[in-house]
Order: structure tokens, then sequence, then C-alpha cells
């Protein structure tokens, strides 16, 4: 009754596959601005964007990852109290009636 459920991993060529990936883009976009017919404060300024929206797609990809793990600990709370109350209940004990203060006369 009591399943935890097994943290999915991911397998080292997954892993590997992104960091490669992300590598390849990365380099692939400096030595594209490296290479631009432009001036060097506009190839600064790209360079600077470029850095910029590779932190914030990783602070991003965080709190979305942070969000959910907060989800999954309050959904696996519930789940623990729902199981003690299952365990402790049991249909065919008698019920108990709250007892009725004495009437005053």
């Amino acid at each position: 009754m009591n399943e935890t459920p097994v943290k999915q991993q991911n397998t080292g060529a997954y892993y590997g596959q992104a960091v490669a990936s992300f590598a390849i883009a990365l380099a692939a976009v400096g030595l594209g601005i490296y290479n631009m017919d432009a001036d060097g404060w506009v190839r600064a300024f790209i360079g600077i964007a470029v850095l910029y929206l590779t932190t914030s797609a990783f602070t991003l990809a965080k709190v979305i990852r942070d969000r959910q793990e907060v989800t999954q600990i309050v959904s696996r709370v519930d789940q623990a109290r729902m199981e003690k109350i299952m365990a402790e209940y049991d249909p065919f004990s008698p019920k108990q009636t709250p007892e009725r203060p004495a009437a005053r006369p």
C-alpha cells in the first residue's frame, strides 16, 4: 500500500546530447556574430543579448522545475495523509454517537 514513486533520472547519453547540443548552438551563434559584417559595437550588443537570453532560459527552466517539485511534494504529503486515514478506518466498527449533556429541569 505504501508505493513510493521511482524518481526518473535521465540517461548519460541524453545528458551528453543535451550538453553537446547547447555547446554547438552557443558556438555557432558566437562564430556567426564574430563573422558578421557589422561594427564592433553591434556585434558586442548581439553577443550580450545572446548571453542574457541564455541566462534567462536557464533561470526559467529552474523556476519551472522548482514549482513542479513543490507540487509533487504537496501531493505526496496529501497522499500520505489519505493512506493514514484509510489504514485507521474500520468500516465494521460500531459507530459512536456523541454524548448529550443531561437536560436541566
